[in-house]
């Protein structure tokens, strides 16, 4: 096998270990275990699909059952039943008399398909071997916080509340949409005879390969980082990458682009030329489009416009003449049937019955901080607005939550359960209090809220209304 092709696989790879474990290993922790043997029941079993589940309830259950889904595996990866994001996190809910439960799926890649009835087919389980529980909370990271909303609305009478965590939260048909702006500029601006594809893709493996030695190549000049920051920019992509680091200073753009690149092939162009395949091939063709696209307009409504600008100026290159290049490339035309697909599974339509309370890292650039803004804009479109609220984590990573955090989002979404009213529990500085009033067994990193307001989400997400 070719080098580069060897690559690109261990890049997948690290892409799977990724999904799966988004949330799942809050800055570190492993597969989730609970309390000391014989302290709570297991269940596990299969259901009829062939989707596993996984159910815990400890002796002291409180009535209160908590629904997890997981996030995106990558199709050929292990794909066990996961009923908790995090040991900790599932050690204080046990603790505290939560059950805790959460299904496989029986497919993997863009499972959402599956994962809706897989749930609610675990909830009728655990309704089954267990008891009816008088409260049910759903949550999820990643993917399995887009499944977590999508459960909410496909299914309001099964729940009381949900907490979709790093969620998909502005729908299918926005996000891969957002993704396929920034492809176009990988493959106009930096090789447009290179074969690289950007939909339809028939070969995953080696375009991934295809898109990783453009992106290297261009890194090593000025010339190819600011077009870069500009394939970046075009999906909202933030300059902060690593949890460990602090983020960079406003107009430290040389350090920003560097962090977009390992965004760009570390984790989003995973997605955008290779795993796309698999959702097309779910779709039955191609979910995204270009036609009636300003990339003009796209680029001044980025958070990152201001570093394009700057990294185009220093590398004594015409951003004008690019943006003309991206506006005369051919425009990509959706297939009618694929886009129902991925509207159906999911957009969102803003119905709020339950309580949401949303948790997002302000530096993440796999689903982007301000997905919460297209999710907000569509509840206050029906007027449930005042049934959401959204917590903020200033910090590098895609769901980079600690279990104090976790912890301390899940304890305000109770309280609004439990008294009806949100009050100031969802403020940063009451979540902060919350967090770090949980000791050190559960920060394993400071707690890190903050107030914050994302930026508009740069594509339509409630079916093409904006």
């Amino acid at each position: 096998m070719h080098r580069k092709q060897m690559t690109s696989r261990r890049r997948l790879s690290v892409v799977c270990a990724l999904a799966l474990s988004a949330g799942a290993a809050s800055l570190g922790a492993g597969p989730a275990t609970a309390l000391a043997a014989g302290s709570a029941q297991t269940l596990t079993g299969t259901l009829h699909d062939g989707a596993t589940y996984l159910i815990q309830v400890p002796a002291n259950w409180n009535g209160t059952l908590v629904l997890y889904s997981h996030g995106y595996v990558t199709p050929g990866s292990p794909n066990p039943a996961t009923d908790v994001g995090d040991p900790l996190t599932g050690q204080w809910l046990l603790s505290n008399g939560y059950a805790l439960a959460g299904s496989s799926y029986a497919t993997t890649g863009w499972a959402l398909q599956q994962a809706i009835p897989d749930q609610l087919s675990t909830l009728n389980t655990f309704d089954r071997r267990v008891g009816t529980p008088a409260r049910t909370i759903a949550w999820g990271h990643s993917l399995g916080g887009m499944i977590t909303a999508a459960l909410l609305q496909v299914a309001p009478d099964r729940f009381t509340a949900a907490l979709p965590m790093c969620g998909v939260l502005a729908g299918g048909v926005g996000t891969w949409n957002e993704a396929l702006d920034s492809a176009v500029a990988v493959q106009q601006l930096l090789g447009p005879t290179s074969g690289l594809q950007v939909v339809n893709i028939t070969a995953p493996t080696a375009n991934l390969g295809i898109a990783e030695t453009l992106l290297a190549t261009a890194q090593a000049n000025p010339q190819g980082r600011a077009r870069i920051a500009l394939a970046s920019a075009l999906g909202d992509l933030p300059g902060w990458f690593d949890p460990a680091s602090p983020e960079p200073a406003a107009t430290d753009y040389v350090s920003q682009e560097a962090n977009q690149f390992l965004w760009q092939t570390q984790v989003d162009g995973p997605f955008a030329f290779a795993l796309r395949a698999e959702l097309e091939a779910r779709a039955g063709g191609n979910v995204s489009w270009t036609a009636g696209v300003n990339f003009t307009a796209q680029l001044a409504l980025s958070t990152d416009n201001t570093e394009v600008q700057a990294l185009y100026s220093a590398a004594g290159l015409s951003l004008t003449a690019d943006l003309a290049t991206l506006q005369a490339s051919a425009p990509i035309n959706a297939d009618p049937a694929a886009v129902k697909y991925l509207t159906k599974y999911i957009v969102y339509n803003g119905d709020l019955d339950r309580p949401v309370l949303t948790l997002h890292t302000t530096g993440d650039g796999l689903v982007v901080n301000q997905d919460e803004q297209a999710y907000r804009n569509v509840a206050e479109d029906t007027g449930d607005g005042q049934m959401l609220r959204e917590g903020y984590v200033h910090r590098a990573g895609h769901c980079t939550f600690t279990p104090a955090e976790t912890i301390a989002a899940f304890q305000a979404l109770i309280h609004r359960v439990n008294s009806g009213v949100w009050g100031d529990s969802t403020a940063a500085g009451d979540l902060e209090t919350a967090a770090t009033a949980l000791g050190p067994t559960y920060n394993v990193a400071p707690a890190a809220f903050i107030a914050f307001t994302p930026t508009r989400f740069l594509r339509p997400y409630d079916l093409g209304k904006r």
